[in-house]
């Protein structure tokens, strides 16, 4: 059975309607066809209009929707299968929760790499929930270099509720590995496509996050901290989330107006869970349109491109300095 969000509850009795009618079509042989349609444009309309005017806190819910696709869903649709996975960082081991590989889209080779999920209990735990240790982020700088040595554009999908924070990550050198790799990708030599797939918290996601282009699905967000740690740092609860979720401006269109994403990429009616397919296409339209223009660039003005876009991000308040008697005399 499918699983419906608390504001999803119209839609789930309406696609419970329209089953309902199917299952009396079939037994009684009666035709009710048309109640059948009548049911789907309403379902369509009413999915459009609860979607039009979803709150940030809903879309972080829709962003963490179990049926929602994770990387590896995206990778092995959007390369039809021609995808190998590359493992290990050659100094720890191989972190489960961070995934890459070349795979192919039209013929071109691209080096995919994406933290991954679980789709079960049992896969969440084997994934480490998205959250990757030092030796993911490792693994994912690895695999870019390679990508560089082979002039392959680099694509990254972001889906993480944050860099996994035990005392093990840290002993390791969790924030060497980020701050390591948000260097190492503002140079790099070929094109790089970051794409927010589904949560964007904190450094985790920052890891893996620099690009020439850096994309988000509509209701995926993208933020320093998720909303209920925000709420337990501001009222020591988590009670606060939605109106932490409508402070920390996290969506997409928070995203795009403030000049920290470059475009946003719609997801179909009702959400990617809904209709994976044709979010799969989706993406795969956007990834192919930026690769162009972006290998049409000089790979120096490429560079600085990118370094300047980041470096442009943010406002910065510098204090008037005060003018002493004796200076304003002369």
């Amino acid at each position: 059975m499918p699983t419906y969000l608390d504001f999803e509850e119209p839609i789930k009795e309406l696609v419970e309607q329209i089953e309902q009618a199917k299952q009396i079509e079939e037994k009684s042989k009666v035709d009710v066809s048309k109640t059948t349609k009548a049911l789907e444009k309403k379902l369509k309309e009413v999915q459009t209009e609860i979607y039009s005017k979803l709150t940030p806190w809903q879309r972080v819910q829709v962003s963490r929707h179990p049926e929602r696709p994770y990387s590896l869903s995206y990778i092995e649709a959007m390369t039809e299968g021609n995808f190998i996975e590359l493992h290990g960082d050659r100094n720890v081991k191989d972190d489960k929760a961070m995934i890459g590989g070349f795979g192919e889209i039209d013929g071109k080779t691209y080096m995919f790499i994406g933290q991954q999920k679980g789709i079960n209990t049992k896969m969440r735990q084997f994934r480490n929930f998205g959250m990757a240790n030092p030796e993911g982020y490792r693994k994912a700088l690895r695999l870019m270099r390679l990508a560089e040595k082979f002039n392959k554009p680099i694509i990254t999908l972001i889906d993480t509720p944050g860099a996994f924070p035990g005392l093990e990550a840290e002993e390791r050198g969790q924030g060497e590995a980020i701050a390591r790799n948000l260097i190492e990708m503002m140079q790099l030599k070929v094109p790089v496509i970051c794409i927010v797939i589904g949560e964007g918290a904190s450094g985790g996601a920052l890891g893996i996050g620099i690009g020439d282009k850096v994309l988000m699905l509509e209701n995926a967000w993208y933020s320093v901290i998720s909303p209920e740690n925000c709420s337990t740092i501001l009222w020591r609860t988590w009670d606060f989330k939605e109106q932490a979720a409508e402070a920390l401006k996290l969506t997409a269109d928070n995203m795009l107006a403030n000049k920290l994403i470059d475009g946003i990429i719609k997801e179909p009616i009702g959400g990617a869970h809904a209709h994976p397919e044709e979010a799969y296409k989706n993406v795969r339209k956007e990834i192919i349109a930026h690769t162009k223009k972006l290998e049409l660039l000089d790979v120096e003005k490429r560079i600085e491109e990118r370094i300047n876009k980041f470096c442009e991000m943010g406002v910065v308040n510098e204090p008037k300095k005060k003018t002493s008697t004796k200076v304003a005399a002369k």
